[in-house]
């Protein structure tokens, strides 16, 4: 209540509502609308409609009032409705319950039908809201129905049309990227999974590099090997974890990307995480050595600006250290902010990358 006034404060006088109409501030709608006196209606101040001339404009509290004074509503922007904001989440929420619901992935073309849009602008505005395209929510969801099947007393088998396979085959063709290993290795807590790792020093302190079947599972920072193992197990309470001298040679290829890091990775990494937290630490291997991002920022080229906190978590989830290079998000104000791996290491990072 306290920041809605703040805003609604922010748009009494006439300059500042006329500084919203031409900025098209969707920040202002829901505030105020204005009304147009050459065309007889009146719109949100966000509309995209043509800039009208200043003696022509009137502003009004709210839809009710603008009525009352005989204009009828912009057929573009819908000031008689809730603030497109709103509204936008509302059918976004709505297709994710759709999907959600579905016993098959529905199709992109059926999702913008029941949204009553086409199919171009769903799938903007899908992944604009999300962070994530219609396909990738449908399959994180499906993959979290063949989890919770697994988890449970379902048999493999029924966990396969359950979760929306219309063939076993299509099912173990997906299994590996859905849960990382095979589902009847899944279904048994991961175990037999067998993972290697190797540990070195460097000019920031040990290394621990795992490996798994599909490539590099964990880069681990620290000061201590029994403490950094001690990590890994916690990562892989099911597994299979042992000490694997023939990890010598990735772990120098590692050791020497973290002493000096430069664009890509050449070794295969076996990324584990949620449909989210993987775009987040894509989005992380984009920013060059030598600059830094802020979380907003990060927020922001992702297209989801206000998920400030959900980025911040993925960022703190990364098990990859340098190679998924989180040490390069900064405070507002240019401060380190957290590292999980040590203050003072990133600190040293940062001062290497800009040389």
């Amino acid at each position: 209540m306290r920041v809605n006034a703040i805003n609604r404060a922010r748009y009494v006088t006439q300059a500042d509502r006329l500084a919203a109409v031409r900025a098209r501030d969707r920040a202002a709608d829901g505030h105020f609308v204005y009304s147009v006196a050459t065309t007889g209606i009146y719109c949100c101040p966000s509309c995209a409609s043509r800039p009208a001339r200043l003696e022509n404009l009137a502003f009004h509290a709210g839809a009710a009032e603008a009525e009352a004074a005989g204009f009828r509503a912009c057929k573009r922007c819908r000031p008689d409705l809730p603030p497109k904001a709103e509204r936008e989440a509302a059918l976004i929420a709505a297709a994710c319950r759709q999907i959600e619901g579905a016993d098959a992935l529905p199709r992109l073309e059926e999702l913008a039908r029941e949204a009553g849009v086409s199919a171009f602008h769903f799938h903007r505005l899908f992944r604009r809201l999300t962070g994530v395209t219609p396909k990738a929510y449908a399959e994180a969801e499906r993959g979290k129905r063949v989890r919770d099947g697994l988890a449970g007393s379902a048999s493999v088998t029924e966990t396969v049309y359950e979760s929306g396979f219309n063939s076993a085959a299509r099912f173990y063709a997906n299994a590996d990227s859905m849960l990382g290993m095979t589902p009847r290795r899944y279904r048994a807590g991961g175990a037999g999974e067998r993972i290697g790792y190797a540990v070195g020093g460097s000019d920031f302190g040990l290394v621990l590099v795992a490996q798994a079947e599909r490539g590099i599972c964990a880069i681990l920072l620290g000061d201590d090997a029994a403490s950094m193992l001690a990590e890994l197990h916690s990562r892989f309470p099911q597994a299979s974890i042992a000490a694997d001298a023939a990890l010598a040679a990735d772990l120098e290829r590692v050791i020497a990307h973290i002493e000096h890091p430069a664009p890509g990775f050449a070794l295969p990494l076996d990324i584990r995480g949620t449909a989210f937290q993987r775009r987040v630490w894509e989005t992380l291997r984009s920013i060059p050595p030598g600059e830094t991002r802020v979380y907003s920022q990060l927020a922001t080229e992702l297209g989801m600006p206000k998920a400030v906190r959900a980025v911040a978590s993925a960022c703190a989830a990364n098990p990859f250290a340098v190679v998924v290079p989180c040490h390069r998000i900064v405070a507002k104000d240019g401060g380190l902010a957290g590292y999980r791996w040590g203050i003072s290491r990133k600190r040293a990072l940062l001062d290497r990358e800009k040389g």
